[in-house]
């Protein structure tokens, strides 16, 4: 398993860091407006979107009432997320979320029903880990969380940073968080680390905890957990993104990038996608490289894809 190894913090890359917001949001507003109309006028191509966004979905359940019999559910429809009756028997059983994400004390459920799916090597099992959602626990004990998730299966582990570290520039402590972080994962779970923009205080803040979270070993950086009051939004997708591009310049690493919190519907995920191929190039959109963290999405993918087959299917009928 391929993982990005930590490098020593650069300072001077936290140096004179500026964020216009209007800017950014202008920006945003180039890259996508004309653009998804554009990407998605016609069925076909919006059918191929759903399916990308369903095939770049880490299909989330972070509920307190959390049992196996819901786990149970959440990884079968995550593998087969159309009824065969209702699919191209092309795609049923091939086609399915990149991964499932559920608390470290849940992964052996996943584990366990995804092995008997036979999904296991299809499907990667994500865990929130580190004192989720808050990050404000004892650096010993998020260590051990880690520990465990892997030991129970997760492949993937999604640790949130401790966001008083940011507010206060205590970057050097971050940093230093971060890296006994990527070591307690080893090479044997890929490293997302949530950054909870909505409790940053500044896109500065953002652009600068991004660089020092990649410089720490991340193989993701993502926006939320989700139970932030501000979760996934483009533009700060996008200030995050210009922190992954500063980093490949610097480095050569690419690193991935986890919207999470506010994705729910189709449109959303090709705003996403359109933004991250007008910047980061068509090499992100694949599941090593970009996800979406998100528990209602599908629903929305499942009813795009039938109603965009039927019209599909009613067109060539009539031809």
């Amino acid at each position: 398993m391929l993982v990005n190894q930590q490098i020593p913090l650069d300072s001077k890359v936290l140096e004179k860091v500026y964020v216009n917001l209007r800017s950014v949001e202008r920006s945003v507003d180039l890259l996508t407006s004309a653009l998804i109309n554009k990407h998605s006028s016609s069925s076909t191509q919006l059918l191929h979107w759903t399916l990308k966004a369903l095939s770049l979905t880490d299909l989330t359940t972070l509920s307190g009432d959390d049992t196996a019999a819901n786990v149970d559910r959440l990884c079968f429809r995550a593998a087969y997320p159309f009824s065969e009756r209702c699919v191209d028997a092309k795609l049923y059983g091939k086609i399915h979320t990149a991964a499932v994400c559920v608390y470290p004390s849940r992964v052996a459920d996943a584990h366990r029903t995804l092995k008997r799916l036979g999904k296991l090597d299809d499907i990667q099992i994500a865990a929130v880990a580190t004192g989720f959602p808050s990050g404000s626990y004892p650096l010993h004990s998020r260590l051990a969380e880690i520990t465990y998730a892997i030991e129970q299966g997760a492949t993937e582990i999604d640790i949130v940073v401790d966001r008083s570290l940011v507010l206060n520039n205590r970057w050097e402590d971050l940093y230093r968080e971060i890296v006994a972080m990527r070591h307690a994962c080893g090479d044997q779970a890929h490293l997302k680390t949530i950054l909870g923009i909505g409790e940053c205080g500044t896109m500065v803040n953002v652009y600068k905890a991004s660089m020092v979270a990649m410089m720490a070993g991340s193989d993701f950086i993502k926006t939320s957990t989700g139970k932030e009051a501000v979760n996934a939004t483009l533009p700060v997708g996008l200030v995050m993104i210009r922190a992954i591009q500063e980093f490949y310049r610097l480095t050569g690493k690419k690193i991935g990038l986890k919207p999470a919190g506010g994705v729910r519907t189709v449109k959303d995920a090709v705003a996403w996608m359109v933004m991250i191929q007008e910047t980061l190039g068509e090499e992100w959109l694949k599941p090593e490289l970009f996800r979406f963290g998100a528990s209602g999405l599908l629903d929305d993918v499942e009813k795009q894809y039938y109603t965009l087959t039927e019209k599909l299917n009613n067109k060539n009928t009539a031809c």
